[in-house]
């Protein structure tokens, strides 16, 4: 019998081979929908006021009351399960959707540029493996320490006043983490702290560089960064002298840039060394002629260095009667520039292709 004839009060409106042939049309329509359009469409189609299945609700009212409950349950379990089919595929469609959006939004990471350019190593981590294998080849040690550190490691225990500048936050950069006994958390401003976990081991003599990532809030430009790269050297021995420093320093440069270059210490003050001094090399991208980069003095500080004072051996219960040491540290990133003539230390930074391809 069609959805649409009169039933009499004893007959049910539809049988249970019509009521197939409505779900199975039903589910044919919902399950091929292919977007969310015309899954709304499927479903007005299956269950709208105009679609057989409504049909046959308008004539449950000329049946008798036991005959319109039975009816009423079988079309009413059927809706169910039609309603259950559309919110199924309303998921699947909305996730689909999702996937295409994050298809559409994906970055080819593994994209090959033309002529099939290989990745390599970054400049700057060229320039730090050089570094590690000279002081490795003149016997030290590789170390390294954590970039978050405390005020202890990176202040007091390197005899740095509480009234100095760097402690400003205008200067550093502080971590908001609760801390053990109420320390301060920062992120390191040198590598300086390296030598109190060196110092503190005990194990003595110390012969050991420690190159790593330090941040400062400085504004980029052509000599400055705000996370850039440091090397640490640490010597603590018996009857270590000035001469000693200055010797090493020469011998690392020379190492790196060959005989020709100059090198120069200046008078400087470390909190943490005393004596203290600037080392310098001669400007590797004019020649000594002066320019931007050497701010037209014809030299290129490299770093700071001096002798290991007596209160940070002191803070890491080490006997500055029996010890003595020096210290120096420089940047890498700095160093790069000089040893491969760049003019602009942005240029790491900015990871323009052309310019890393070259090294």
């Amino acid at each position: 019998m069609s959805g649409g004839a009169v039933a009499s009060s004893d007959e049910l409106p539809f049988t249970p081979a019509e009521l197939a042939e409505i779900e199975a049309e039903a589910r044919a329509g919902l399950e091929a929908a292919a977007g969310l359009g015309a899954l709304a469409e499927a479903e007005r189609q299956a269950l709208g006021k105009r679609s057989r299945f409504s049909l046959l609700y308008q004539q449950l009212g000329r049946l008798s009351p036991e005959r319109r409950k039975e009816a009423g349950q079988r079309l009413h379990q059927l809706r169910r399960r039609l309603e259950d089919l559309v919110e199924e595929r309303r998921h699947l469609l909305l996730e689909a959707e999702r996937l295409a959006r994050l298809e559409a939004d994906r970055l080819d990471l593994t994209e090959v540029l033309p002529g099939e350019l290989a990745g390599h190593l970054h400049l700057v981590t060229l320039v730090t493996e050089r570094l590690e294998d000279v002081f490795v080849g003149m016997g030290y040690e590789i170390a390294e320490g954590p970039e978050l550190e405390t005020d202890w490691y990176n202040f007091q225990a390197l005899n740095i006043g509480v009234d100095h500048p760097a402690r400003a936050s205008t200067d550093t950069f502080f971590v908001d983490v609760e801390g053990e006994d109420g320390a301060d958390y920062l992120l390191r401003t040198h590598t300086s702290p390296v030598q109190v976990h060196l110092l503190e081991r005990g194990r003595l003599p110390i012969y050991a560089v420690a190159p790593g990532l330090v941040y400062r809030r400085d504004t980029a430009d052509a000599t400055h960064l705000p996370g850039f790269h440091q090397i640490e050297g640490l010597a603590v021995d018996h009857c270590i002298t000035m001469g000693d420093l200055a010797g090493t320093i020469e011998s690392f440069v020379h190492a790196l840039f060959g005989s020709e270059v100059s090198t120069r210490l200046r008078p400087g003050y470390f909190p943490f060394t005393e004596p203290s001094a600037e080392f310098e090399i001669s400007c590797q991208i004019c020649g000594g002629e002066g320019c931007r980069t050497c701010s037209m003095t014809g030299w290129i500080e490299l770093g700071g260095c001096g002798m290991v004072h007596p209160n940070v051996l002191l803070a890491t219960g080490v006997d500055p009667e029996e010890w003595s040491g020096f210290a120096f540290g420089f940047g890498v990133d700095r160093l790069a520039t000089m040893r491969h003539g760049i003019a602009d230390l942005r240029s790491f930074v900015e990871n323009d292709i052309r310019f890393l391809s070259q090294f």
